[in-house]
């Protein structure tokens, strides 16, 4: 029987793996040895420039598999002056852990790699537990969960459940668990006419006013009033670039970018349909062409609350003392694509810091946040649906 895993301790040495987006930095090689070391089957999934890893202690094919999901890499750290620490220092002060990746999310994943370690040495049950942990969350998100899923379904690899470890609390531990998200989407519009002397309009095509009336209808129709499950759909203007330095001249082109974030009421293919309708539209009116490019980064879903919802709260009850709220709010994380393989929710940390300078996270919440992990495994195979 291997010693437990200090899941501070395997924070500290995550955080000092320099694995910004989308170098490994060490850290799946880490997390592959200690896993290995206490009987867990790890494979290495690489795909493109990207290092993943798929973890499981148990029986392929098991009728129970819980999985757990999260990622090790980084988003940059800026510049490292301004921090209190050095970024990858993973320096221990006032009770908290500091550096790149402490709060989002290698405080996460070691918190499930140290539950899941101890729970195969000391309950083990006839299920099986897997853990995939992607290095391309933070970056394009092609080439990390989806590679780990895709190489699943190559090899009869399956998980009944998964957890997702991001922080999922706004400002008190255990206050909330994600069990969907919406859907996100960005586009880019091209508004294309003809360039001329802003003394002579009549000899132009000003794609401009065209743009803005376009723009300004989008952004200006409501997509719909929320529901049950989530919050009212939402469109945001982000980008307005015509690279036009001359007064006196009229451009012949202009670029505008929007991202809606979006409920079950639509999907991607919705709302593009929508989109290039009233461009088409406007199009029409003014003789200013639209080329229109966009990129859905994954449609809207819900687990449906029920028996792993219930065990999931349950299991953050006992150990915070209160119930979490079930949320759909928030971005994107790779549960858009686990909720096509099997039911997923995401239950985690205090997300105040993330990403910020002097990222940090609380060290009790990391072993608080372990123990609620330690129990989901619990009751999952004591448990029957």
């Amino acid at each position: 029987m291997t010693a437990p895993v200090d899941p501070v301790d395997l924070t500290a040495r995550l955080i000092r793996c320099p694995s910004v987006t989308p170098d490994e930095g060490g850290a799946l090689v880490l997390l592959s040895e200690i896993l290995t070391n206490a009987g867990f089957a790890c494979t290495r999934i690489d795909r493109g420039d990207t290092s993943n890893l798929f973890a499981r202690w148990g029986v392929k094919g098991a009728t129970r598999t819980i999985g757990f999901n999260g990622h090790t890499d980084v988003v940059p750290t800026g510049d490292p002056a301004l921090w209190r620490f050095d970024p990858f220092s993973a320096e221990l002060a006032e009770g908290r852990l500091w550096g790149r990746g402490a709060c989002d999310m290698k405080s996460g994943v070691a918190a499930f790699a140290a539950a899941a370690c101890d729970f195969v040495q000391n309950c083990p049950s006839d299920g099986a537990v897997v853990l995939t942990i992607t290095g391309d969350e933070e970056g394009s998100a092609t080439d990390g969960t989806r590679a780990i899923l895709d190489w699943m379904a190559q090899q009869g690899e399956r998980m009944s459940h998964c957890i997702v470890g991001e922080p999922t609390c706004p400002n008190v531990m255990g206050e909330m668990i994600k069990h969907g998200r919406r859907g996100s989407m960005n586009v880019t519009i091209e508004a294309r006419g003809a360039q001329g002397h802003a003394a002579y309009p009549h000899r132009a095509k000003n794609p401009l006013p065209a743009l803005v009336s376009l723009l300004d209808h989008l952004a200006g129709h409501p997509l719909d009033a929320g529901n049950a499950n989530f919050d009212a759909s939402t469109l945001a203007l982000t980008s307005i670039d015509t690279g036009n330095p001359a007064t006196n001249v009229i451009p012949a082109s202009s670029r505008a970018q929007l991202n809606i974030r979006f409920n079950d009421l639509h999907s991607g293919e919705s709302l593009t349909r929508w989109v290039r309708t009233q461009a088409d539209r406007i199009s029409t009116q003014t003789g200013i062409s639209f080329d229109l490019t966009v990129k859905v980064s994954g449609d809207s879903f819900v687990t449906d609350p029920g028996w792993f919802t219930d065990l999931v709260s349950d299991a953050v009850e006992a150990e915070c003392g209160h119930r979490p709220a079930l949320s759909t709010s928030g971005g994107t994380s790779d549960a858009r694509f686990i909720k096509s393989h099997c039911p997923v929710v995401e239950v985690g940390l205090v997300g105040d810091s993330m990403h910020q300078t002097d990222e940090n996270v609380v060290v009790a919440h990391v072993r608080q946040l372990t123990a609620i992990y330690r129990r989901i495994l619990e009751r999952y195979f004591d448990t029957q649906t």
